[in-house]
This record gives structure tokens, sequence and C-alpha cells, in this order.
């Protein structure tokens, strides 16, 4: 009755932890920021409104915030696209589905970081594509040398994220230029989600676009100006697979919401001092939740990034026991299989929330 494409994947392990949560649970489970968007973003949407930018866009989004996503790829991540080099679409998520739905055939293999993201194992099997996890290393990063054991004559796509979700960590510039010329080497693209990438405290976020063409690069303005809800993320690559990923788009979507393009605008174009306070608040809150681990003797590998930690929890009944008590975390073998044996924390909450949960983690684990 139900295609087996369908059948293949599972309702998102982030989406089930909020059943059963009480009205007065401490939310450690959400990767969104707690932040208001920025008044002048909201101020170009308005704006939008009152000129009556309420209909179809170009299916590949605004010329203007094409150039102006240019401009920023040019000035903060070293490499250079045209604006029909870009397309912009709705959310990240969009993205990574029109890049691997470009990119993989029936039975073509994408190595994935294992734990990583759960829309790259889901989006992946919808493709057709078989799912090949890749171990992290020690310090919860791809390494090259992991990779390149895993690549076969079926590999075509190699999918990296730094700042890591769920694990917070960030690829070095080494790393990140190994993993660049492996994929180079053997004609595999890389698809780059750098949704975080303005949310580092320590390290730098280094785009695999800088060493080679063979890249898809994803990005979105929903975390780094607490858009979440506007759904406009964008995507950057050689002109010939943009031009495949906009055949999907078009009959998916068509265009992005033609309001939040504008507000995106505002966003890339204006200051970016807001952005500032939050990754200040949010290094304030990770010190926090390190503190309050280490306490409990917990261990948890620094994360230098994003907004999330990935500790080290031996009881496969951890979130179950804490969502009883007050405190959504997400099981870490949401994440894949390597995942199991530790939670996912989101500390995108307020300071008082987050040493409300340390308390309630220090009674029950």
């Amino acid at each position: 009755m139900f295609s087996q494409r369908v059948k293949s994947i599972d309702i998102s392990g982030i989406r089930k932890m909020f059943e059963g949560a009480g009205p007065n649970s401490v939310n450690l489970g959400l990767g969104q920021p707690d932040f208001d968007t920025p008044q002048h973003i909201k101020d170009a949407a308005i704006e939008a409104i009152n000129k009556g930018l309420t209909g179809y866009t170009m299916n590949l989004g605004f010329p203007e915030l094409r150039s102006a996503l240019c401009h920023k790829f040019e000035s903060e991540n070293h490499f250079t696209v045209s604006p029909d080099e870009v397309i912009v679409t709705s959310g990240a998520s969009e993205a990574l589905h029109l890049a691997l739905q470009a990119l993989v055939d029936k039975g073509d293999e994408v190595l994935i970081p294992d734990p990583g993201f759960l829309s790259y194992f889901a989006l992946t099997k919808m493709a057709g594509g078989k799912v090949v996890g890749v171990p992290l290393g020690e310090k919860l990063t791809m390494t090259p040398e992991a990779v390149n054991e895993l690549i076969t004559p079926k590999t075509r796509v190699l999918i990296i994220n730094s700042p890591s979700n769920p694990t917070g960590t960030v690829q070095t510039r080494k790393e990140i230029k190994g993993l660049a010329e492996i994929a180079q080497d053997n004609n595999i693209m890389i698809i780059s989600d750098e949704v975080y990438e303005h949310f580092i405290y320590e390290g730098e976020h280094i785009s695999p676009a800088q060493f080679t063409d063979n890249v898809i690069t994803i990005n979105a303005v929903s975390k780094t100006y607490a858009m979440t809800g506007w759904r406009i993320g964008y995507a950057a690559a050689r002109k010939e697979y943009v031009e495949q990923m906009l055949k999907v788009h078009q009959y998916i979507q068509a265009c992005a919401n033609s309001i939040a393009q504008k507000a995106a605008q505002a966003a890339i174009e204006g200051p970016q001092d807001c952005v500032a306070v939050m990754r200040e608040s949010f290094m304030k809150r990770r010190d926090i939740i390190m503190e309050g681990l280490g306490s409990m003797g917990i261990k948890c590998v620094k994360p230098e990034g994003a907004f999330y930690a990935f500790p080290e929890v031996e009881d496969e009944d951890a979130p179950q026991k804490l969502l009883k008590n007050g405190v959504i975390v997400v099981p870490g073998s949401a994440f894949g299989e390597n995942g199991k044996g530790h939670i996912r924390i989101s500390y995108a909450t307020s300071e008082e929330n987050l040493k409300r949960a340390i308390g309630i983690m220090e009674r029950v684990l």
C-alpha cells in the first residue's frame, strides 16, 4: 500500500522525544536558537509585504539575494561563485534533498558521518542510495583516513558537517583539505553542510570549496540569524549541478517564500552584531554544560561549535528517565549506529534552564 521509499525511513528520533513531555519540561532537545529574529530583518519582511512582493520569484530566488550570497561566499568562505551558481531553497533541508536527488542513483553509496545529522540518513534512502556510516575519530571529527578506507567504485557522495550536529565538533583545516583531496582524486561529490559556521568558539570554519569545485555548499539563515521558521536555505555549486537541482526544486517547491527571501537579504547584508551576541551567549552556555557534566563525572568531548554537546551516557534508558523528570534530551542512537551510548544536549536555552536541567540530571543519572 505504501512505497518502499517511505517505509525505509522512520519518524525523526528528535521529534519522538517531545511526545509525553510535561508542560514545564526543560527542552534540551530542539536545535534552534532561543533568540528572536533581529528587528531589522523583521522590518525588511514587513516592507516586502507593503511593497506587494508576495508573488512567485525566479525559481533560483531573487537575483539581489543571490548576489548578496555570492559576496558572502567570497568574503567569508573564500571561494567564488556567480549568481547562476546559487539556488535559494526552503531551508537547508530542501537544499540537502535537492543535492541528493540530483546526485544519487539507486545503489550509489553516500558516506555520512556516524554519528551525524539524522536527515542525511533518511534523505539518502529516499534518493535510493546506500548509507555508509563513517566512524568518527577520538575527537569526534571525520578523518581522511577513515573515509579513504570506505571508498568503493559505488561511492558517489561524501557529506561533511562542520561544526557538527550532534557532536558540536569542528573539523580542522588539515582534515577538510584532506577530505577535499580524496573527493577530487576519486571523483566524489562533497555535500558540505555549513549551517553552524558562525557559531565557533575554538578553531576556525573551513569550507571544502576552498580546495575543490567538487562541492555543493549548503547553508541557511535559520541558525545564524534565529530564523528557523522563515525557512530560507541556499546552496552553491558549479552551474551544471545547480541546473539539475533546479529541476527538482521547480516541481516540489517552485520558489522559496518571497517575503522571507527579502528578510534573508537584510540578514546577509545588514549588521552582524546580533550574530556576535548569540555566539557569546552560546559559548557561556556551553561552558555551563561542560562544567555540569564534569561535576557528574560524565565524559564529553568539548564542543567547539554549534550549540550541542554529545556526552557519553551508557544507560540506554537515560533519555526516558530524564523525560519523566522534566528534561528533554535526544538519544544518541537517533544519529546513527555509533551514536549509541551517548545523548545529545542542545544548550540553545537560557542559563537558568541549563542549571535547572543539570540539577535534575545529577539526581537522575
